[in-house]
């Protein structure tokens, strides 16, 4: 179990920071990076869920803000699984890792919601409600974690289903973007060159 008593303890003051191991290294490191940047995309979505959890029961608002509820979970997981660098004999049991049933999982509800949804004959832009477009938002933050996760992972090991589930949970965003516009009927479609 966390517990933090102090929140002020000056051990940042020159520019490092500790890893889950207790290695200090840089703010500026890859690592410290990637581990910000799925802090921001955790972040956004709790934007999102402002919007979303004022749904009725059973309403689509309500089965987005349970989803999100689960997604917000598994980052601060993907966060732990990030602060410890992989151990090449490391046992996958002692370690808070991102698993495979987690990235099922929001295959799987990505698949619910696009079922819903008509096909795409053109790109989408951010807008329409309020929640759809802080599920756009929340999935421009959530490409950047990726991006720094994967800039980590070309510079040393990273558990490689923390990079796919940043990338699923990509597309869990963009389709629940879709699936909030009343699925699909109020999205904005981009038309190329209307303002030539």
């Amino acid at each position: 179990m966390v517990r933090l008593d102090r929140i002020t303890t000056r051990g940042g003051d020159r520019g490092e920071t500790s890893l889950g191991d207790g290695t200090r290294v840089r703010k500026d490191a890859l690592r410290i990076e990637a581990i910000g940047r799925v802090d921001e995309a955790n972040a956004a979505i709790g934007l999102l869920r402002l919007v979303t959890a004022a749904g009725e029961r059973g309403s689509d608002l309500a089965q987005a803000d349970a989803m999100l509820d689960r997604i917000q979970h598994d980052l601060f997981d993907l966060g732990a699984d990030l602060c410890m660098p992989v151990e090449p004999d490391e046992d996958p049991a002692q370690r808070l890792r991102i698993v495979p049933a987690q990235l099922e999982r929001l295959e799987a509800e990505v698949a619910a919601m696009n079922a819903d949804l008509p096909a795409l004959k053109s790109f989408v832009l951010p807008g329409g409600s309020a929640a759809s477009a802080w599920a756009h938002h929340a999935r421009t933050v959530a490409r950047a974690a990726e991006r720094a996760v994967v800039a980590l992972a070309g510079a040393e090991p990273v558990n490689a289903d923390a990079v796919r589930y940043l990338n699923r949970l990509s597309d869990h965003l963009f389709v629940l973007g879709r699936w909030l516009n009343g699925r699909g009927a109020s999205e904005v479609l981009w038309r190329p060159g209307t303002n030539r």
